[in-house]
């Protein structure tokens, strides 16, 4: 049958996919680009192995099952890829871009493929093949006196620490909360943070080299100065600033990228501030953001709700095990009972003795006049949420949110929800009230975090759920979509999302932006093969 698979195959292909019910429709279970030819990509695929070899690509039912995992719910099969491809180098990624322009087979560019909550590797849409860039991991440059680095995709933040360490190099690394296994430019690509005072990123980042879709190599900033020096001391460059355009988007694939990096400071102190009371989020709130404001904590603050933090270590049925959410009198004795509060609010100074003794007051009389009990190593040593943050806020590597996974039990699965709001108290207490208000009433337990930058708020949600159960995972579906439908009617955008909830968050940025975005991407990509989907843009 040439033209398309067949039946049983597309059965094959459906009851492979993890967490696909047996009622899918079999035209969502799809793994072929739509309306491609299955010729059409026999031929592809052949090219590709000509470019990177027999083992870098992965195009049949068992080499790609590793480019499926996921922990967002897709019921439908609506995010299975057609296959994946693996590059060595920049050449032979402009080499795949030409097959792919030739034969218009799209690709979905991955750095490691761990982006948690948000759909790992998988596509916006079935049948994209994966570019994977995990090949690309050479640390290319590291100035020691200027404390820059200039990586490839598939470098990850335990690499560049034990780069660090190895060479005894006095910085530090600013890391998300799974930073061994994740790439320095995915992050930063999908504008994620950190928690010391270089937890920007994106802010962070100085200079990028991008291979467009018609395999110009274009170097942002400072990059394309002949004989330049200084492509990761200067961000600006001349003329308009276009890395940003190539930051959540589908416009280009990023195959170098410069980063900042902290000067390890003499002295660091790590805190957290305790409050009892679930209201109690609105003055911890505005007693952090003046601070960050000004300077006074460098770095941006975790305020974790308590079961957020419980969810890191310990698995639903130790707390709870009846129907519909946990019940808040439960959460709180259980918090007690771990050295937490209902929030837990999360910070450092860094800086000498001096410069500690002098802030260290004014932040404790600050906090505790807020309602909040000030505690720090000399209270919390040893107990695993405070060493938790205090790994992170030091550039550490920690693993341990990948718990929250399994929260509902081996089969857990997880879907984030960021929307951003001003650092204002009643900005939380009513985002918090709408959470618990959708979530509950789908019967999940609402796990909240807020991350206070400089003025803004990002509220951190992750929905568990169990994804080995079906009715979960359409209740999970139709949870998220609630809350991003509420939430944005409110004027609480998400600024990142998963890939099976970018069409719904792109709709509330309006039809301008939407527009501004199909104009770049028709002129830098008028084939349309880079991630078709990603963020909404086709």
């Amino acid at each position: 049958m040439s033209g398309g698979i067949s039946r049983r195959e597309l059965i094959a292909i459906g009851g492979a996919v993890a967490g696909v019910a047996a009622m899918t429709p079999l035209a969502h279970a799809r793994m072929l680009p739509l309306d491609m030819d299955r010729d059409v990509f026999a031929a592809a695929v052949a090219e590709l192995r000509a470019i990177v070899g027999e083992d870098w690509v992965f195009a049949d039912e068992a080499s790609t099952i590793s480019y499926r995992k996921s922990e967002i719910p897709d019921l439908r099969g609506e995010h299975i890829p057609s296959g994946a491809v693996a590059p060595a180098n920049v050449a032979q990624v402009q080499a795949i871009l030409a097959v792919a322009n030739r034969h218009g087979l799209p690709l979905w560019p991955v750095s490691t493929g761990h982006n948690m909550g948000y759909g790992m590797a998988t596509p916006a849409s079935s049948g994209q093949m994966i570019l994977d860039l995990k090949r690309m991991n050479r640390i290319l440059d590291f100035d020691a006196d200027l404390g820059t680095i200039l990586v490839e995709p598939g470098v990850t933040y335990q690499q560049i620490h034990d780069y660090i360490a190895d060479n005894n190099l006095p910085y530090w690394l600013d890391v998300p909360t799974v930073g061994p296994i994740v790439s320095m430019i995915g992050n930063t690509l999908e504008r994620g943070v950190g928690y010391t005072p270089y937890g920007d990123h994106f802010f962070m980042q100085c200079g990028m080299e991008v291979c467009l879709a018609d395999g110009t190599l274009l170097k942002t900033g400072m990059g394309s100065i002949e004989n330049g020096n200084t492509w990761q001391a200067f961000k600006w460059g001349y003329g308009p600033y276009l890395d940003g355009i190539f930051t959540q988007s589908n416009f280009g694939v990023v195959t170098k990228m410069g980063m900042w990096l902290m000067p390890r400071p003499p002295v660091y102190k790590p805190f957290v501030v305790r409050y009892a009371n679930v209201e109690d989020i609105a003055a911890a709130t505005d007693t952090v953001r003046p601070f960050r404001m000004n300077g006074l904590i460098p770095n941006g603050v975790l305020m974790m709700g308590a079961l957020y933090q419980l969810a890191m270590f310990k698995r639903r049925t130790d707390i709870f095990d009846g129907a519909g959410a946990i019940p808040e009198d439960l959460i709180k004795v259980e918090a007690a009972q771990n050295g937490l509060g209902m929030w837990n609010v999360y910070f450092a100074l860094y800086g000498t003795d001096e410069i500690i003794a002098a802030v260290e007051p004014i932040l404790r009389a600050a906090f505790t006049a807020s309602g909040g009990e000030v505690l720090t190593d000399a209270e919390m040593t040893g107990n695993p949420w405070f060493e938790h943050h205090k790994t992170l806020m030091r550039g550490g590597m920690s693993l341990e949110e990948i718990g929250l996974i399994r929260w509902w039990g081996p089969q857990g699965g997880a879907v984030a929800f960021a929307p951003v709001a001003p650092a204002k108290g009643d900005q939380t207490l009513a985002q918090s009230a709408l959470a618990t208000e959708i979530m509950n009433s789908h019967g999940f337990d609402y796990s909240p975090a807020y991350a206070v930058g400089g003025r803004e708020l990002h509220h951190i949600i992750f929905l568990m759920f169990d994804k080995g159960d079906d009715d979960s995972s359409s209740r999970a579906e139709q949870c998220m979509a609630e809350m991003i439908t509420r939430f944005g009617e409110r004027g609480w955008a998400a600024y990142r999302s998963s890939v099976s909830t970018m069409d719904l968050v792109a709709q509330q940025y309006g039809a301008a932006n939407r527009e501004v975005n199909a104009r770049i991407k028709q002129a830098l990509d008028p084939n349309h093969i880079i991630a078709p989907g990603k963020q909404g843009i086709a």
